[in-house]
């Protein structure tokens, strides 16, 4: 819970070269180079009985690239190859060789670069290069030495633990797997994607080296301290010290921040507070202009805004190896499924557009045929994760109605227990996590429409038994196909064949700083050229034109 009416809310936000050419006869020609790269290292290029051993002294500074397996085993680190006129047997050695694998060189006239080719097959990393910066303590590791003070109502301390995962849950009833399971808090994602990122493969101390930029503020822990009964100043502290801490390093002066990402592990309405009146709720860190030219991760995104990106909510999995995953969704796809639907969750009585009495109501109407999981303010069932994954896993169709606001970590419960989830506005799912479920909703999820549910038009129950059970086990299917991409996996360890909820964060994060780099590169303007207000159409659709989901996004609608 936010402590705020945020439904209502959301409807008001608007190289030199040494070459040696060597024969099987052991004759020997070489050909030197000018110098123009930065690192030394050497390949050996080999072809029909001819061997070519290239030695690269790099002294420019401006370049660095590893390659490897060029012609399937070896490493070479360049960008330019420039043979003397000098030796032309050298010169023509080279161009056959290149020509006999495809024009792997693209030619060897001063001037000229190696083929695109010998860069994708070059260092793994190329590309994938991040850089963490050593943001002062305070913004993170102070935050966790001080974790009894991060909320007013839960000690963060134990949900601290395991790298932010949290306890072991012990498996008593046999609900979960007996490894890779964890009391995790929800707004721990911060501290769980920083551990997770200094086991990235790609990490690098050089940060002209790299493609993005990580800034491992936690700030949803920061704000969490001050959201209720304090000043606007003091939530707004955080947020401004960290800003203007980056914009005077030099990392930031290379694309304004273009290529920076951080995550905030809250909803994006505790970092958007629209006026500078204490009344008002959360702090301004996703207004502020240097958090727009961030990519700004969150468990929810706006759906108005483009400057966050929505990241699943952490659940209670965090496996250490690839066959706990592969086990835990055979299980889900055996489970026996008794109930046909299931909600975990409270009225909101005093958010007028609500529709959870609605649902409740529903529920308690279908009788056997639904399972209620009834959260109250108090110490209930619904705080314990055992009760939750147990009626989730009996279920086939979980419901997942906003809360508080548009999202809700149960969403993410209910994948992880294959149970199908059942969404009633656009804005808790499909429009926020882009990278990591699928655009064809309905492959793995039902939409019924909570205008309908409001006005009493539809039956939740008459909708669900109508679709066919082999749509049924498809939809089961492709819940269950979800599960590796929603999670994240033990930061302890490392998964080997499967990419993780981190892993896609990672690529989608890097895929748009290098869209945003190329646009800059062509003197293209890297804003968007349509009204911010329907970025949720243009991120899912790629285009704003009408759409039967419009009457969910207008002003003061639901």
């Amino acid at each position: 819970m936010v402590g705020k009416n945020l439904i209502d809310l959301l409807g008001n936000h608007n190289p030199g070269i040494a070459v040696n050419v060597t024969k099987d006869s052991g004759s020997v020609d070489s050909v030197s180079l000018p110098k123009e790269i930065t690192e030394s290292s050497s390949t050996k290029l080999r072809d029909e009985g001819h061997h070519i051993n290239v030695v690269f002294n790099d002294q420019s500074g401006d370049f660095n690239l590893r390659t490897k397996d060029v012609f399937g085993q070896h490493s070479v680190s360049k960008k330019e190859l420039e043979p003397d006129d000098h030796n032309d047997q050298a010169r023509d050695l080279i161009e056959n060789e290149a020509q006999s694998d495809k024009n792997l060189v693209e030619a060897v006239d001063p001037g000229k670069y190696i083929d695109q080719r010998i860069k994708s097959n070059s260092d793994s990393c190329l590309g994938k290069y991040i850089y963490v910066h050593d943001i002062p303590s305070k913004f993170y590791k102070d935050l966790l030495q001080k974790c009894g003070s991060l909320s007013n109502w839960t000690n963060m301390c134990d949900f601290a633990s395991n790298s932010g995962l949290g306890p072991h849950l012990p498996n008593f009833e046999r609900v979960y797997s007996n490894t890779g399971w964890f009391s995790t808090n929800q707004f721990l994602l911060e501290v769980i994607f920083h551990n997770r990122m200094k086991q990235y493969n790609c990490l690098t101390k050089d940060s002209s080296q790299a493609s993005a930029i990580f800034v491992p503020y936690y700030a949803g822990l920061d704000v969490a301290r001050y959201l209720w009964g304090s000043n606007m100043s003091m939530r707004d502290s955080g947020s401004l010290e960290i800003v203007k801490w980056l914009r005077e390093k030099p990392e930031w002066n290379k694309m304004w921040g273009r290529d920076h990402f951080m995550v905030a592990g809250r909803i994006t309405w505790d970092f958007r507070r629209w006026t500078d009146t204490d009344s008002e709720w959360g702090n301004k860190l996703m207004l502020l202009p240097e958090s727009k030219n961030m990519t700004m991760l969150t468990i929810e995104s706006s759906p108005w805004n483009s400057n966050d990106f929505a990241i699943p909510y952490p659940t209670y999995f965090h496996p250490s190896k690839d066959n706990e995953v592969f086990q835990w969704q055979n299980r889900m796809r055996r489970q026996r499924r008794r109930i046909l639907f299931s909600f975990a969750g409270g009225p909101r009585p005093n958010l007028q557009s609500s529709i959870r009495n609605e649902i409740i109501d529903q529920c308690r109407a279908a009788r056997r045929k639904c399972k209620l999981l009834e959260c109250t303010s108090g110490p209930d069932k619904c705080h314990k994760p055992v009760f939750v994954m147990k009626m989730f896993q009996g279920s086939v169709f979980c419901l997942q109605p906003p809360g508080d606001s548009l999202t809700r970590r149960s969403i993410f419960d209910s994948i992880l227990a294959g149970c199908i989830p059942v969404f009633f506005h656009p804005g808790s799912a499909y429009v926020q996590y882009l990278w990591h479920l699928r655009r064809d909703y309905t492959k793995y999820s039902v939409f019924i429409s909570a205008f309908d549910i409001k006005n009493g038009r539809v039956s939740i129950e008459s909708i669900l038994q109508r679709i066919p059970r082999q749509k049924v086990v498809e939809m089961r299917e492709g819940v269950i196909k979800l599960i590796p991409k929603v999670i994240y996996a033990d930061p302890s360890s490392r998964l080997e064949t499967l990419e993780d909820a981190f892993d896609i964060v990672v690529k989608g994060v890097l895929e748009r700083v290098d869209t945003i780099r190329r646009d800059m590169r062509e003197g293209k303007n890297t804003s968007f050229d349509y009204a911010e207000k329907v970025s949720w159409k243009y991120n899912l659709f790629g285009t704003v034109e009408e759409h039967e989901w419009d009457p969910f996004f207008e002003r003061g609608k639901m």
